[in-house]
């Protein structure tokens, strides 16, 4: 289309309306300049990474470059008045896009002075390209002969006060999962009318009766190292709010279960008679013990009926997945021994035959489809295109709302002394 005698920079919405009209877009008129009230000038700075990212939203990937591409012709055509629109701009202050030029190969520059193209939304790979990122720096998007990186602007807000929250939020289901626990003990069938049930892995192998002080060591191993990756990573707000997050939902999830069908005992070792405690009181201390205990028996803790599914496999398989996910690519040999202790852990449930197979599987199974899917929500933000997501994950919801992208592995000391340490790791 040629260009308008009428500058740009003086279009009313109705005249923007026209102009999508035109170029073909009329079903974003109503989006773009009835519920935005796009103008003139608005127009001109409206990059592919608005179109992208909230509060538009587009979608249609066609509709979002032919988009682009006619947004580009029409700043182009309009040069002048984008430098007008340069200058006039705060002191220190930006207006979200630079002006386009093209280069030489076909790749456009730009992005506030440098070439990069602020029209994305990041969807970096995990741990290998994220941990040179400054989460208080505009994020771009680079081009290069039809490869690219795309990039969020946005910076990440530790947002203490919803930590809180998550800490309180797990606290609570993990005194309810102990009060549960103390009603299943209640219902647990007699081992002499329901014998345990036929298990291949348990028929297979002999128990061995120091395997779970083992697999709740692996676990202990695994906290630490989780804690010292907490300890010095720059975001640890954001990981601990994520973990709190997902370790009280799945818990939440296991009540329901254990609740609502109570297996036989996996094994004759164990005495698991069912016990009654009295009246209420009598229940929350018992549910006290073993929420101080965090459920060990390394800590005096022993119950029964709690079988599906797998408490221990939970923690062992969360703080494995937090700690690979939170450090980088290149850290081989932590990867490769918070797997072995991932793996170990289990093994060592069932090798002392505290759990039936299917216990320790569905319990892998639901923590790692969950662990996945809330990050793949998170990383790519899709959560705030869907409605049915929002009302579904409400909490998910408010806990992300404010992280823009994959959470880069950046590292530092979080105290002044020594200061050799804050020299060596940031």
């Amino acid at each position: 289309m040629a260009p308008s005698e009428e500058s740009v920079s003086t279009w009313s919405c109705k005249r923007v309306a026209r102009w999508l009209r035109e170029e073909g877009f009329e079903e974003y008129v109503e989006l773009l300049c009835t519920q935005h009230r796009l103008d003139g000038s608005s127009l001109l700075v409206l990059t592919e990474a608005d179109l992208r990212g909230p509060p538009l939203g587009l979608c249609v990937l066609g509709d979002i470059k032919r988009l682009a591409l006619a947004l580009l012709r029409l700043q182009r055509q309009n040069q002048a008045q984008l430098e007008e629109l340069e200058d006039s701009r705060p002191a220190g202050g930006t207006l979200g896009s630079a002006r386009p030029e093209w280069g030489c190969n076909g790749v456009i520059r730009g992005c506030n002075g440098s070439d990069r193209l602020c029209n994305g939304t990041e969807l970096r790979q995990r741990n290998g390209d994220r941990s040179g990122y400054d989460s208080g720096d505009a994020l771009c998007h680079t081009h290069s002969n039809g490869r690219y990186r795309q990039r969020l602007a946005g910076r990440l807000d530790p947002e203490v006060w919803k930590t809180v929250i998550s800490s309180i939020y797990v606290m609570l289901v993990f005194g309810f999962t102990s009060f549960i626990m103390v009603i299943v003990h209640e219902r647990v069938p007699d081992m002499r009318t329901y014998p345990p049930l036929p298990d291949i892995f348990l028929d297979s192998v002999p128990r061995i009766p120091w395997a779970f002080a083992m697999a709740e060591a692996c676990g202990l191993i695994l906290c630490y190292i989780f804690l010292l990756i907490l300890l010095l990573h720059k975001h640890r707000s954001i990981v601990f709010r994520r973990l709190c997050s997902l370790m009280g939902t799945v818990f939440l999830l296991r009540c329901v279960t254990m609740f609502v069908t109570s297996l036989s005992v996996p094994g004759q070792h164990l005495q698991c008679a069912s016990k009654m405690y009295g009246d209420t009181w009598g229940k929350l201390q018992r549910a006290l013990t073993i929420w101080s205990g965090f459920g060990m028996t390394l800590s005096g803790v022993h119950t029964c009926g709690d079988y599906m599914f797998s408490g221990h496999t939970v923690v062992l398989t969360m703080l494995n997945f937090f700690v690979t996910e939170y450090t980088p690519r290149s850290w081989n040999l932590i990867h490769t021994i918070s797997w072995l202790l991932n793996l170990f852990g289990i093994f060592f449930i069932l090798a002392a035959h505290e759990h039936y197979s299917i216990d320790v599987f569905i319990a892998f199974y639901i923590t790692t489809r969950l662990f996945l899917y809330y990050h793949t929500l998170a990383n790519t933000r899709a959560y705030q295109q869907s409605r049915r997501a929002r009302i579904w994950f409400p909490m998910f919801s408010f806990f992300e709302c404010n992280v823009n992208g994959p959470v880069p592995n950046q590292y530092h000391w979080p105290f002044s002394r020594p200061a050799f340490m804050k020299t060596l790791i940031g």
